[in-house]
């Protein structure tokens, strides 16, 4: 019970009750609607902007071509002129294409130095890779083995010694010739 008068003590304190926002529900919901459309409008003239500017573009670029009245040799000319315009073109894509790349890259380097100049370096998550021995020769010594390390080849052969097998035989025998002076004399020989 005494939690129970605590937590009714709590829903009535100033304290921890939830603030009452300034606006009311409907009018925040006005609002939020009032603003994606608003965005929705922008977007569209945005987009408008663009097809527009595109087409001005192009129409600067790329004059309209006049092929009527052309004979079919300066037609084909036409085509060659087009084709060789197309291949600037490539050529000048390729430059920016490579040239953005290197660039990338170089930025993403940079990035890496400046993060482990901060020293928060995060370990990646590695993969557990199962390789064979000649492969991973080949990646640490590269090129230079081609054909497969015979590892067999390389090791000692070593003898494996027999174990001496001992005589099994009647212990009563063994007792009886063990007894005395002479047995304990035998045990005396046999352990030097």
């Amino acid at each position: 019970t005494t939690q129970q008068d605590k937590s009714e003590e709590n829903v009535h304190c100033p304290l921890f009750q939830k603030p009452k926002p300034k606006i009311s529900a409907s009018r925040r919901l006005f609002l939020k609607v009032f603003y994606v459309k608003k965005a929705m409008t922008l977007l569209e003239s945005e987009k408008q902007v663009r097809k527009d500017e595109r087409e001005r573009i192009l129409s600067e670029r790329v004059p309209s071509l006049q092929l009527s009245g052309l004979s079919l040799q300066d037609l084909q000319n036409l085509c060659k002129e087009l084709h060789q315009k197309i291949d600037v073109v490539d050529e000048e894509r390729y430059d920016i294409a490579s040239k953005v790349s290197k660039n990338d890259m170089e930025i993403q380097d940079l990035s890496q130095k400046i993060y482990e100049l901060k020293g928060k370096m995060k370990r990646p998550n590695l993969k557990r890779v199962r390789v064979s021995a000649d492969a991973m020769l080949g990646a640490l010594l590269g090129a230079k083995v081609k054909e497969s390390v015979d590892f067999k080849a390389n090791l000692k052969t070593v003898k494996k010694e027999e174990e001496k097998v001992r005589e099994v035989t009647d212990w009563r025998k063994n007792v009886e010739s063990m007894s005395g002076m002479e047995g304990r004399k035998k045990l005396f020989d046999a352990g030097q």
